[in-house]
């Protein structure tokens, strides 16, 4: 593929608001989990990683329609390391018809939707006549938010494909882009936490009860985050600085294997893996790290480690940064994303947290603390319920 310029982004987490607390959190390899003491799930004895200030955050008054936890965190996320006026400058030299919008997201205002049936009538049923689907609890509701808080008249979608959601649009962007439908594109996502997420997987026995350990044999499953993270994609500039990070390429692949389990040889992740490899046009000793999706349950975990092994052998650093972050599902592929530019621009690689004793049926070369090694090119891995795999492949301009 043509490379795309990742020209301006941001991130927002349990680690911080904005990139400097991102930084500064995953250089000190410190960690934002948090014993769950999220309203209504005080019954759960389990981490989840809340994003501070997210309840000082209100809407402007011409967007109240869109009032939902998710659709805050969005306005949040926007808000940090000037990212909405590297929107309007790009907006300016392009028109307001020529910037996308591609988000992921696999709750959206979900929450709102289990308030709202909290307060339904007793006798009817009904719900309250204040809760508006279309602009909380419907996917879309996302992008239509970030659409109309900018005013802008391009296309617009959100990917729902669980966890691979904001990685996946990474990968439609810049076929938008190719195609010339579009001179620059809003990607990411947001996700945001709610009682239907930490019940679902609690149900499945997949919430650990202390914060995640990715790829530690004794891992006892994941730890829910909620996050926004923004990317300004655009064609390159004649002119690269050393600093700039490019999206190189991408890769896809549904291997529908199982509901919610992986293939346990990590097909489908290999599958995406070496599909963003052809389309970067680069081998897999050209990557110097690797973003796990490592999420820290047991299944998940060996079938990535199985894939990566495959393809990198032993050699490849590799880690997972949601011992930090936690999973933070729909968003989880953009964050990862402006993790891993993060680390091409400012040199390092970091390590995973709170893993003590790696598995010895997973031979990857797993980093538990940060590496010195400045590398050019990285590799984000996403991968989702139902086999929805996508893997980026980011690198230095220079």
């Amino acid at each position: 593929m043509t490379p795309v310029c990742l020209s301006h982004f941001t991130a927002s987490s349990c680690l911080g608001c904005g990139l400097d607390a991102t930084l500064t959190a995953l250089r000190a390899q410190r960690g934002g989990l948090a014993p769950c003491r999220f309203e209504g799930a005080g019954d759960l004895v389990t981490y989840v990683g809340e994003v501070p200030q997210l309840d000082d955050c209100a809407l402007p008054s011409r967007l109240t329609e869109y009032e939902c936890r998710n659709n805050r965190l969005a306005l949040l996320g926007l808000q940090q390391d000037g990212f909405s006026g590297a929107v309007e400058q790009a907006c300016a030299r392009y028109g307001r018809g020529r910037v996308g919008v591609l988000l992921g997201t696999s709750t959206a205002g979900m929450l709102q939707a289990e308030q709202a049936y909290a307060r339904r009538t007793p006798n009817t049923g009904a719900l309250p006549d204040d809760f508006i689907y279309r602009t909380t609890h419907n996917s879309y509701s996302l992008a239509a938010f970030v659409r109309a808080y900018f005013h802008l008249a391009g296309p617009a979608m959100v990917v729902s494909t669980a966890c691979s959601s904001s990685a996946k649009v990474f990968a439609s962007a810049a076929r938008l882009l190719a195609a010339g439908i579009i001179d620059a594109a809003i990607v990411g996502g947001v996700d945001s936490l709610c009682l239907t997420t930490l019940y679902g997987f609690n149900s499945l026995e997949l919430l650990s009860p202390e914060p995640c350990r990715p790829f530690d044999s004794d891992r006892k499953g994941l730890s829910i985050g909620e996050a926004a993270a923004f990317v300004l994609l655009e064609r390159p500039p004649a002119s690269l600085d050393a600093d700039t990070v490019l999206l190189l390429g991408t890769g896809e692949s549904s291997d529908a294997y199982h509901m919610s389990s992986p293939h346990p040889d990590g097909r489908g992740a290999a599958l995406a893996m070496a599909a963003a490899l052809r389309s970067a046009g680069l081998q897999a000793a050209d990557i110097d790290y690797i973003n796990l999706h490592g999420t820290a349950t047991p299944s998940n975990d060996a079938a990535e480690g199985q894939a990566v092994t495959a393809l990198f052998g032993s050699r490849t650093p590799a880690s997972s940064v949601k011992g930090a972050t936690g999973h933070t599902l729909g968003a989880a592929g953009g964050l990862e994303a402006v993790i891993s530019a993060l680390a091409l621009q400012y040199g390092f690689l970091p390590g995973g947290i709170n893993t003590l004793h790696l598995d010895p049926a997973i031979p990857i070369r797993y980093l538990s603390t940060n590496s010195a090694m400045a590398p050019r090119r990285v590799m984000s891995n996403s991968f989702g319920f139902g086999g929805t795999n996508c893997s980026l492949v980011l690198g230095r301009a220079l």
